[in-house]
């Protein structure tokens, strides 16, 4: 099963609350189902155009190798040819720095993932994991 639209939208505003609550610059979140497919999105006033595409990437990223893009960075850092070639195997949409979070119910299942970007990479991520705890999922950030 896969994270539904009302979910996907009551996560956005979380993760948008909680970036508020932060002080954090102009945020775009990016919700996926388990297939990688686009459930919602949003980009906030001020947020710069390439946004979406960056918050794609993260989530896209950790759907693909199943792994939170924080975790991604560290396989980039170990292995940079690995990662480029993934990169490239996956149409370039893997962005491996934090940001990326897998979405589990309360079984561990896995039910998408939600890459959000616009401030610095470990504020993205702390906006994520927060917004995923408060629509009662678990955030995968490994």
């Amino acid at each position: 099963m896969s994270i539904d639209l009302d979910a996907a939208r009551g996560l956005i505003a979380e993760v948008r609350a909680a970036a508020h609550a932060r002080g954090l610059k102009p945020l775009t979140v990016v919700v996926l189902d388990t297939g990688g497919h686009v459930v919602a999105a949003e980009r906030e006033d001020g947020s710069s155009n390439g946004r979406f595409a960056i918050a794609h990437g993260k989530a896209h990223g950790a759907i693909a190798m199943g792994l939170g893009s924080r975790a991604l960075m560290g396989r980039a850092e170990q292995q940079p040819h690995f990662i480029a070639a993934v990169t490239s195997a996956v149409g370039g949409a893997l962005v491996p720095v934090p940001g990326g979070v897998l979405l589990r119910d309360t079984e561990g299942n896995l039910v998408g993932a939600v890459g959000v970007t616009g401030d610095t990479s470990d504020n993205d991520e702390a906006a994520a994991v927060e917004g995923v705890e408060a629509i009662g999922l678990t955030a995968q950030t490994d």
